[in-house]
């Protein structure tokens, strides 16, 4: 973390800094991520340090990391000491040593320790989300003792809007008062007074995000506490770092889905090497998985020989089977990432899925047929005097290959989960490769069941 070096002709950071200084740090945010990291770090410079505490203290800034280790030495400490404890951790997460401990020292010791025990946790924990900047006063208070304490700290709390009360001997968790209850309670009462006549929500620190979430949004709550194992408040997870986390977390699980691994960085930013690294594995499985349709139609090579119609129709048999995969694994990741089923509901799912998958696989399976008679009947193509067989083939073949591929798609998220994957690992190209290959199998089968004897 030495001088930041000259800039580009045209690039004066006094000026940008001036310009942006009487911006929402938001906005300062989105201008930063415009710039390279040294520009960004000048620009904070000149901004003052509140603001600039301010600014870094965005989960959105996306170079934080890298502007952090630009900044001149002296000025480091001085940004660090301002900022919250859960933002300092996950910049520190993407800062190689010897950079970190270098940083590390320069925490005064209650931040030190704080961001030691936030790095503690696993980044898909409550414990990584979690802030300790937050509001507690003994239950032995008054609401005025409790207003003033407000007052005195709430530049440096996350939210002053849910105050927490704790046990005055045992230092336990009993109850959370909202801020509006508290200035409408008398000044010389207990604060217990005000306090809402039942136990506090709170989660523990190795809880997953997902579980906080759904406690955040089914209570609508501002901040979710975080307790130890005996009851201490540890922590509290607020309802906007919540949001972030969880944008976050499905623009992984999109990018997952798309066929591809999670992207570390915006799509802009992302170098051509590491594009190359995440998408390539994907593709080779998938290129692997693809080559087993082409040994399925080897295997039914004499029967497409005899019957070259049936080749006709294999693009829409794989793509049926494909689609309704996709649309039961995308319910399906859902449906799990939002608790609104579990992995002992598995058999409720397929029994379920079942007859769904048989209904619309009949309903595709009746336009399939319709399509071949109204083209047959109107003379638009000859499918051969065995063309009431050829179309009850492709009929009962979508009937059999949409309901394999419903139960395929829906039973796949919970083996993942089972087996300690992230369901949303079961992208659509996935399964739309293994149904393709199934269907294949299933078309073929069916075809040598009805055909046989005229055209097989």
């Amino acid at each position: 973390m030495n001088e930041i070096a000259p800039f580009p002709s045209g690039i004066d950071p006094a000026v940008l800094a001036a310009r942006l200084s009487d911006e929402r740090a938001p906005d300062i945010v989105e201008a930063l991520n415009e710039e390279a990291p040294e520009v960004a770090a000048a620009i904070l410079l000149g901004l003052s340090q509140e603001r600039a505490i301010e600014v870094l203290d965005q989960p959105e800034l996306d170079s934080a990391a890298d502007i952090i280790e630009m900044l001149p030495r002296d000025r480091v400490a001085s940004f660090l000491s301002g900022m919250s404890a859960d933002r300092i951790t996950d910049i520190f997460r993407e800062i190689e040593e010897p950079g970190r401990s270098d940083l590390r020292a320069r925490l005064d010791a209650e931040t030190r320790g704080a961001v030691d025990r936030l790095s503690t946790y696993g980044e898909e924990t409550v414990g990584s989300l979690m802030t300790t900047e937050f509001v507690a006063v003994p239950g032995n208070w008054t609401v005025r003792q409790t207003l003033d304490h407000v007052r005195q700290v709430e530049k440096t709390r996350e939210t002053i809007y849910a105050i927490f009360v704790l046990d005055p001997r045992t230092r336990a968790l009993t109850k959370a008062v909202p801020l509006r209850r508290l200035i409408t309670g008398q000044p010389e009462d207990n604060v217990l007074s005000v306090a809402p006549n039942r136990r506090p929500l709170a989660v523990s620190p190795t809880a997953s995000r997902e579980e906080a979430a759904r406690l955040i949004s089914k209570y609508d709550l501002l901040a979710l506490p975080v307790i130890d194992a005996v009851g201490h408040l540890i922590g509290i997870v607020t309802v906007d770092d919540m949001i972030d986390a969880m944008v976050e977390k499905q623009t992984q699980d999109v990018q997952r889905f798309g066929g591809m691994e999670a992207l570390p960085d915006p799509y802009m930013d992302i170098r051509f090497g590491t594009m190359i690294r995440k998408r390539a594995g994907w593709l080779c499985a998938l290129f692997l998985g693809e080559m087993m349709t082409a040994t399925a139609m080897q295997g039914f090579e004499g029967e497409l020989e005899k019957a070259i119609v049936l080749t006709l129709f294999i693009p829409l048999i794989m793509s049926s089977g494909g689609n309704s995969g996709s649309q039961a694994t995308s319910l399906l990741i859902r449906a799990l990432a939002l608790h609104e089923v579990r992995l002992r509901d598995w058999w409720r799912v397929a029994l379920r899925e079942l007859p769904t998958g048989l209904v619309l696989g009949t309903i595709l399976g009746a336009i399939g047929i319709v399509r071949i008679v109204v083209w047959q009947k109107t003379g638009l193509y000859d499918y051969g005097m065995h063309w009431p067989l050829v179309a009850a083939t492709v009929g009962a073949a979508l009937v059999g290959i949409v309901t394999f591929g419903s139960l395929t798609g829906s039973m796949l998220p919970f083996l993942l989960q089972r087996l300690g994957f992230d369901p949303a690992t079961a992208s659509a190209p996935f399964v739309a490769t293994l149904v393709d290959v199934t269907g294949l199998v299933i078309y073929f089968s069916v075809a040598m069941l009805i055909l046989r004897g005229t055209l097989l």
